[in-house]
């Protein structure tokens, strides 16, 4: 007998689950806490299963009743209507769940623990932000080119060509992350590379005839103003040739002066593998001097405005504009540049060596182990070699 509501109303709950039916397969389950649940039964590839509708009385008998024809409609052609409803239940989490924000934020939590270094961590989150103000709330699913293209058309449209494309790059590593995760089934930032304008390369200034170093050196060794602090950096910059975020956030237990070896952490490094550079003599006074400054600090280089924070990025650029050298003559990284030139030109010293000293790694792991064991020693004649060459230019007259 078909049911009412009537008779729906007055239905008690029992001991035991109990279940009335309505007629194709549809039946009302009333279970010993009260709740009266629509289901209905039916068979899919010689398999029993039952599909849930919902909760009487916010799904009514005719609203179940219509759940149930459009379930035998599925069936009559050849669908689970059990896999239908699985369905949109995916794409209702999708659009609630995985978007483009959520699955940044993740990426970025994966990061963490794989020990990127705080300064990338802080670049990418800056990215992601400027994203997240046209993309964040979207299903990742559902983002287009077209839409991409709008917050780096933004950039570019202030001359920002270089924050646009690494955006596109920052949108692209979420999108694979989420290819990898079964969140979405390509990058459609692919389709974007040339519809960016590329920016001009701009190379790190740098001094690499002898002559213009040396003048720098000179200018640096016979420099008074500031603090010691940025000229020891300054020093060590032209001697070490460190990338500068390398050296200005240095701490004092890095350093083994009875060894001569100072042992760069993997997560300072652009390859994120430690790095050992020998000390010469000429680097251990300049360190040794320094350490009477600041050697009760944790840090080599410490702000004046924070003992918990080293030197800014700037310190050292500044202090090389007011020794008159312009930003398109010299900068901190250029002193790598500048040493690499000079240990290249001196033909003295195995490239591959000069190489390994400057951190430039080989991708290849075996070879990369290789060559740090068979250069070392050469490095360690390098390093005194190039301490006692800078000194030599930075004192000539």
């Amino acid at each position: 007998m078909k049911l009412t509501d009537l008779h729906i109303r007055k239905l008690k709950p029992g001991p035991r689950t109990a279940r009335y039916s309505d007629g194709h397969g549809l039946f009302l389950e009333i279970t010993p806490q009260g709740s009266k649940l629509w289901k209905m039964a039916y068979r899919f590839d010689g398999k029993q299963k039952t599909l849930s509708f919902g909760k009487y009385p916010f799904v009514s008998l005719l609203r179940a009743r219509e759940k149930c024809a459009e379930a035998k409609a599925q069936l009559y052609d050849g669908l689970d209507p059990r896999e239908k409803e699985k369905a949109e239940a995916a794409v209702k989490v999708a659009r609630t769940e995985h978007t483009f924000a959520k699955i940044a934020a993740e990426l970025q939590e994966k990061r963490k623990k794989e020990g990127i270094s705080k300064t990338t961590l802080q670049k990418r989150d800056w990215f992601i932000r400027l994203i997240n103000k046209d993309l964040g709330d979207m299903p990742i699913t559902e983002i287009k080119p077209v839409d991409i293209l709008v917050p780096l058309r933004r950039q570019e449209a202030r001359g920002n060509y270089e924050t646009a494309r690494r955006m596109r790059s920052s949108i692209g590593q979420v999108f694979r992350y989420a290819v990898a995760t079964a969140r979405a089934d390509h990058d459609p930032t692919f389709a974007l590379r040339d519809a960016l304008i590329t920016p001009k390369v701009q190379h790190m200034a740098a001094l690499t005839k002898r002559e213009d170093f040396a003048r720098l050196l000179q200018v640096i060794w016979t420099y008074e103003a500031g603090s010691e602090i940025t000229r020891s950096a300054l020093k060590l910059m032209a001697m070490l040739y460190t990338r500068p975020g390398e050296l200005r956030l240095a701490h004092w237990n890095e350093f083994d002066f009875e060894k001569r070896v100072w042992t760069l952490p993997e997560e300072r490094m652009k390859m994120r593998r430690p790095h050992h550079k020998p000390l010469a003599e000429p680097v251990i006074e300049i360190l040794r001097k320094l350490q009477e400054q600041t050697g009760n600090r944790v840090r080599v280089f410490p702000s004046l405005t924070g003992n918990d924070r080293s030197i800014s990025e700037n310190t050292m650029n500044q202090a090389l504009r007011r020794m008159s050298f312009t930003k398109e003559e010299m900068t901190p990284h250029g002193f790598r540049s500048s040493a690499s030139s000079l240990l290249n030109e001196s033909g003295l010293w195995n490239p591959d060596a000069i190489e390994a000293e400057l951190a430039h790694a080989d991708s290849n792991q075996v070879r990369r182990i290789y060559h740090r064991a068979l250069y070392w020693e050469e490095r360690v004649r390098m390093a005194d070699w190039w301490a006692d060459e800078v000194l030599a230019m930075a004192q000539a007259r």
